[in-house]
């Protein structure tokens, strides 16, 4: 881990594919290192996600060539390989990361786990699910009239969640809600969230469009979703076509 990310105060673990790495990635980091002050946002591009067997599109050393150009220049953004492949193709866990992560820095780091809705959503699904949490601080990006009861019933089962005192505020003309999450042992962990983000890009949207633009040689819609650097690796390198 790079100096810059390890001696941060207050880090948010940002994993995923970045198959490709798209601007609604930016756009969900950039809120949340203004909303929650981060110092440092982890773009992490998995090896294996065990919920998507099928694996990604481009390899790993590619993800992390495309996430490094499309964070370039920006202030507190770094690539973590802490979610690299593991020998044998064994699945990466979000909660085994983030202990991980919380083994090396200690106690002193503010650690956090930001995530898209679409992620929030499957949550249930996760390995340890009930756990995360707790480990770190989830960030939800969510979208604008997203319901209360409906971020309640995506919590794992066993977990609770109601609004913190601190409610719903603007930090830097970025909105925050803010609620806490208990379990049944008592514990308990804030929850945020970014409810003012539509973001609908998708990376496998992405490459569907750019997979049919090939075919129909048609206008680079899809790459227009992609940071100018990262569109122009993905064009040398003939991805997604």
């Amino acid at each position: 881990m790079s100096k810059t990310a390890s001696g941060a105060r207050r880090v948010a673990l940002f994993g995923g594919s970045f198959d490709p790495p798209h601007l609604g990635h930016l756009a969900v980091a950039r809120a949340a290192r203004t909303a929650l002050k981060l110092d440092t946002v982890l773009f992490a591009p998995v090896g294996a996600q065990p919920l998507k067997p099928e694996g990604p599109t481009a390899s790993f050393e590619e993800r992390v060539a495309m996430t490094r150009l499309a964070i370039a220049g920006e202030a507190g953004f770094c690539v973590s390989l802490a979610d690299a492949p593991k020998p044998g193709g064994a699945p990466n866990f979000t909660l085994e990361t983030l202990q991980h992560l919380r083994g090396e820095w200690g106690r002193e780091c503010a650690l956090f786990c930001l995530m898209g809705a679409d992620s929030y959503f499957g949550l249930r699904r996760w390995h340890g699910a009930a756990e995360i949490p707790f480990a770190a601080p989830l960030i939800v990006a969510s979208r604008p009239g997203e319901r209360m009861d409906r971020l309640q019933a995506a919590l794992p089962e066993g977990l609770t969640m109601e609004t913190a005192p601190e409610g719903e505020r603007e930090v830097g003309g970025v909105a925050l809600r803010e609620f806490v999450v208990k379990n049944g042992s008592g514990d308990c962990a804030p929850l945020y969230v970014l409810p003012e983000l539509d973001v609908e890009i998708s990376a496998s949207q992405i490459r569907a469009r750019m997979e049919a633009e090939a075919r129909v040689a048609a206008d680079d819609v899809g790459e227009a979703l992609l940071p100018e650097a990262v569109a122009a690796y993905v064009r040398e390198r003939g991805l997604y076509r």
